[in-house]
């Protein structure tokens, strides 16, 4: 009886029909890098604002006066009384009524001086001056309310996290594209929502609603891709990374052509409801439909990838060996409760909370300051397409754990050298931080892989997803721990990441190298793969199947 890596050979490993649905899958990364990066120009700071006086806005309607005129009785009053105050969280403590003149409102308060007038803080009536929105002057996010910006982006992070463990659950439950067609609908209905919230509270609501959804379809399309396809061809689980940076590439397009907020929020929501027609092309993944003892459903779609592929299977491929494992419902102990399940976790746990943390630091160290907000973002995202194509012409010929591990201590000498550069060669310091950048990158790319490949069918999409969520809480952190410790000195965020990656590169050494191995099926699988320092690409021997027929 043949197993599923011997028919899925037959039918062919990479043919016509896996490419197909390769490329529809893919595009899921171009929406969901953009929603992860969709803050940068949905939060854009305001390029001026200023508080106006209580009764400003009717004195200026009688009077006639135009939005500078108003500003200019407004805010340079208040910066000849004090210099430093420049009339965005302050304002005078005066009120302005019909009485107030309008060549001279403060003429009222007789001959006190600009500087001695009591000033107050502001906490409403803002006027921005810019050409383009942002949730930033939409929900008054400035000032003392400027942290709720943040808020925002922790918020759709913990939707990530929520949504890595219930949606990676029930994809391991209910099936692969089942989960993915109802993440991407709730996706696009949290989205379109999201852009037309009436108050911030509903903002972040749905915010947090399409951060989870958002990441039920990336993890879900990514683990479909990878059982669909024969072990040496599971170089498309880093391919699939580029598109992500296409996301990443393309959003400074879309919010350079889209002058509201609103507009780029329903830019990179409703593409969404387009991934619902992949009903009718992308099948359910036959790996997760052997595992629920489903064998026929699966024969049936192994018979039509053949024949998209231009092949036939044989007639003695009217069966294909299910596993005896009991299919049940996957648990965290289920991950911890073998001795190489459990290392195996603890150490992608790690890496992934490292390959974020360090990641979106460097991102925000390197900045983009000053200069052309949407070229420089362009050019930040291009620089990762290069970890693509290392890992391409490598992972195949040397394996995945050789370059995880000499990424992550080639990211971890980069940011300690960057540390101590001095600060007159500036050109310098960016650039040995950019090779940083890229080196985490490369390992950030590797872990989506070597993770599916070390967990067996029943666990896979739980697995990656509860391991992946440590990446959601990196980010949350990652701000908080750069700015924290750059106020005590400036480069010793660096130092951090510099330990952090050196010791991720020395733990995933200890992982199986799964070069030109088989997905494993079930825990016996795993604990057979390969010991860290044994030799790889030997073959697994069967284990005692039954047969669907």
């Amino acid at each position: 009886m043949p197993s599923f890596d011997e028919v899925l050979k037959e039918a062919g490993e990479f043919g016509r029909f896996q490419k197909r649905v390769f490329f529809l899958l893919s595009q899921t990364g171009i929406t969901f890098s953009s929603l992860f990066a969709s803050v940068v120009f949905l939060g854009r700071a305001p390029d001026s604002f200023w508080c106006r006086i209580p009764g400003a806005a009717e004195l200026s309607d009688r009077c006639g006066w135009t939005l500078e005129e108003e500003r200019n009785f407004t805010v340079l009053p208040l910066h000849l009384g004090n210099e430093s105050v420049r009339g965005e969280c302050q304002r005078l403590d005066v009120a302005w009524d019909t009485s107030a003149g309008c060549t001279s409102p403060l003429a009222r308060y007789g001959n006190h001086s600009t500087g001695q007038l009591p000033l107050a803080p502001c906490h409403s009536n803002w006027v921005y001056e810019q050409p383009r929105s942002s949730i930033v002057s939409e929900y008054d996010l400035v000032c003392g309310n400027a942290w709720m910006l943040d808020l925002s982006q922790a918020i759709l992070n913990l939707g990530f996290l929520a949504g890595a463990f219930i949606l990676g659950y029930a994809a391991d439950r209910y099936g692969r594209i089942r989960i993915y067609l109802l993440s991407c609908l709730g996706v696009g209905i949290c989205g379109v929502i999201a852009a037309f919230s009436p108050n911030f509270t509903v903002f972040l609501i749905f915010r947090f609603l399409q951060g989870m959804f958002g990441k039920g379809t990336w993890m879900t399309c990514y683990v479909i891709v990878t059982e669909i396809v024969g072990s040496d061809q599971r170089i498309v689980g880093i391919v699939i990374q580029i598109f992500f940076t296409l996301g990443i590439i393309i959003l400074p397009g879309i919010a350079y052509l889209i002058p509201t907020w609103q507009g780029i929020q329903l830019a990179i929501s409703l593409p969404n409801f387009l991934f619902l027609l992949y009903y009718w092309v992308v099948p359910e993944s036959p790996r997760w439909l052997l595992t629920r003892k489903k064998g026929e459903k699966a024969l049936k779609i192994m018979r039509n990838i053949a024949k998209h592929n231009g092949k036939f299977l044989s007639p003695h491929y009217s069966e294909i060996t299910i596993s005896n494992e009991e299919v049940s419902n996957p648990s965290f102990l289920d991950l911890v409760r073998t001795p190489q399940m459990r290392r195996n976790t603890l150490i992608l746990m790690y890496a992934w909370f490292t390959s974020a943390l360090i990641y979106q630091g460097l991102v925000m160290r390197l900045g983009i300051i000053g200069g052309n907000l949407y070229l420089d973002f362009f050019i930040s995202g291009a620089v990762e397409l290069p970890a693509a194509f290392l890992i391409i012409v490598t992972i195949d010929r040397i394996g995945r754990r050789l370059p995880f591990a000499v990424s992550n201590i080639a990211a971890s000498v980069a940011c300690l050298i960057t540390a101590f550069l001095p600060e007159d060669i500036p050109w310098l310091k960016t650039t040995v931080a950019t090779l940083g950048r890229l080196s985490i990158t490369i390992a950030f790319e590797v872990v989506y892989l070597v993770n599916s490949e070390l967990y067996p069918t029943t666990l896979r999409n739980f697995g990656v997803s509860l391991c992946s969520s440590l990446c959601d809480l990196g980010g949350i952190i990652a701000p908080f721990l750069l700015f924290r410790l750059a106020a005590i000195w400036l480069e010793l965020p660096l130092i951090i990441f510099s330990i952090l990656a050196a010791v991720c590169g020395l733990l995933v050494l200890l992982l199986p190298e799964t070069k030109g191995i088989s997905l494993p099926e079930t825990l016996e699988d795993v604990e057979q793969l390969p010991s860290h320092f044994g030799k790889c690409g030997k073959k697994r021997k069967h284990r005692d199947t039954n047969s669907y027929i």
